[in-house]
């Protein structure tokens, strides 16, 4: 998508370049995406000359079964170097549309698909691994340099606009409001054996210990969920009561975040 962009502002004016990438970024990146337009766009365009940010790209590598060895950028061209090592995703349902529906462990070890509005390029959740490889944790537990996440869901996150669907979780008994976080595989895994096995006896909750103790890395946040279990054990509606004013009052009045 980068490269797509040098070349309105190599070919024109400043106003004009970015008047005519606008136009370029709704037909072919926009367009796609949307149910009804997507058929318009295909038939005019037969799939040719999409443009796909360097996320969707290499999560669409990772969704077909390939890992990525390596990556260049040369004269203005992303080249990837990968390889085949497993059989293409059975996931029918990649994150695509504007509301995602994401897979997580939920109670019992059972996965659950926990709704979000999509602040990440399509593809994405093929890419943890990678992203973790590549640039570990950072403070709070996100990953580094999370290349996936747009501007816009940059924007979204900070004003937690993304999280409002999880409402649905709540209501279908998913989740309830305060719990330890619903976990990717991927990340579930950073977890020890012991956790793993006392955390899937617990329903995960829209609001996480994290925000009321902000722990600022995976030992932290481990230790803060364990905290909050054993507190839930002896008394569950009490210590829900008190981690939903701590994190009100870190959120709301302290303008707290995870990343």
């Amino acid at each position: 998508v980068k490269y797509r962009y040098k070349k309105f502002l190599k070919r024109y004016p400043s106003i004009i370049a970015n008047l005519l990438y606008f136009i370029d970024f709704l037909w072919y990146r926009v367009a796609p995406k949307i149910p009804v337009v997507q058929k318009i766009y295909f038939a005019f365009t037969k799939g040719r000359n999409r443009a796909l940010s360097l996320a969707e790209g290499l999560g669409r590598l990772y969704y077909c079964g390939f890992e990525v060895l390596d990556l260049k950028d040369l004269d203005n061209r992303c080249y990837v170097i990968a390889r085949k090592v497993k059989e293409p995703s059975a996931d029918e349902n990649p994150s695509y549309s504007s509301i995602i529906k994401m897979k997580r462990i939920g109670k019992s070890g059972n996965p659950i698909y926990v709704y979000k509005l999509r602040t990440m390029h399509p593809y994405s959740e093929y890419l943890q691994a990678f992203v973790y490889q590549q640039n570990n944790l950072k403070v709070g537990g996100k990953f580094k340099n999370d290349f996936r996440i747009t501007p816009w869901g940059s924007i979204f996150r900070r004003l937690w606009i993304d999280e409002l669907p999880m409402f649905i979780n709540l209501l279908k008994g998913d989740c309830k409001l305060i719990g330890v976080r619903p976990l990717s595989k991927q990340y579930f895994d950073l977890y020890d054996n012991e956790f793993r096995e006392r955390r899937i006896n617990y329903k995960p909750g829209l609001i996480p210990p994290f925000y009321a103790d902000m722990p600022s890395n995976i030992v932290e946040i481990l230790k803060s969920e364990e905290t909050y279990l054993d507190k839930f054990d002896k008394n569950s509606i009490k210590t829900d009561f008190i981690y939903f004013w701590k994190s009100f009052n870190n959120i709301i009045i302290n303008n707290k975040r995870s990343s």
